[in-house]
């Protein structure tokens, strides 16, 4: 296949930055990037332009490190919470991946990054925090916190009592205020009920005045009549 050699008017990651000179295959140059205007061919005419394409990369280079450093000091502040779906032990259905970290940004954040600067060793299979690392650029990186959470609520298991050893009985309930019709005596507090319990019994009041027998009197003598004075 043949090759040709270009110059960059364009950053194009995995292939170069603006003012460097790469070798392509012809047809990639003829149909793309001279057409799309990412590159300019390489001749004496276009060396010229060389320190302009040089100057227009340091200038954004340094907006670049100056914008990601200030969003790298934002990720590490925040928290990104991913729901999942899980089965009953709690175990995952699939994973998440760079991917799924990075739509969850944009829509939790509205922060729009390429996918490929979630570094990820692995994906994520199981619940809890997760701490994963940004690579933004070579030189700035940051730590985003990622909590996995399920969607299926998980069973919570029931603890059996050991053997030899007879499951707690449940609370006896305390017993109610007995009802209470008109002036009758109340259930639950005479001499009796209070020696079944073992608490102190008083003595008994005495009858009120309606029950206390009264002193019997001596009936009144007859009136005699006075003797007649002397006139």
């Amino acid at each position: 296949m043949a090759k040709t050699e270009v110059v960059l008017t364009h950053n194009l990651v995995g292939l170069g930055a603006e003012s460097d000179q790469v070798k392509v295959a012809a047809g990639y140059a003829r149909n793309y990037l001279f057409p799309q205007g990412l590159a300019i061919p390489l001749t004496a005419t276009n060396k010229r332009r060389l320190e302009v394409l040089r100057q227009r990369r340091v200038e954004r280079e340094a907006h670049e490190l100056s914008s990601m450093t200030e969003l790298a000091a934002s990720i590490t502040k925040m928290i990104i919470k991913i729901a999942v779906r899980t089965g009953a032990d709690g175990k995952m259905f699939g994973a998440v991946t760079a991917g799924t970290i990075a739509d969850e940004l944009k829509h939790q954040c509205d922060i729009s990054l390429d996918k490929r600067k979630i570094h990820l060793e692995q994906p994520i299979r199981a619940l809890g925090d997760h701490e994963v690392e940004l690579r933004l650029l070579p030189a700035v990186t940051a730590t985003l916190k990622v909590k996995v959470e399920s969607t299926t609520p998980l069973e919570v298991p029931v603890v059996a009592p050991p053997e030899g050893r007879p499951a707690p009985a449940p609370p006896e309930a305390k017993p109610g205020r007995p009802f209470r019709e008109g002036r009758g005596p109340r259930e639950g507090r005479g001499p009796a009920d209070r020696a079944a319990t073992g608490k102190e019994v008083r003595p008994p009041r005495p009858e009120g005045r309606a029950g206390r027998p009264r002193p019997e009197r001596d009936t009144p003598k007859e009136k005699q009549p006075e003797p007649d004075r002397p006139a």
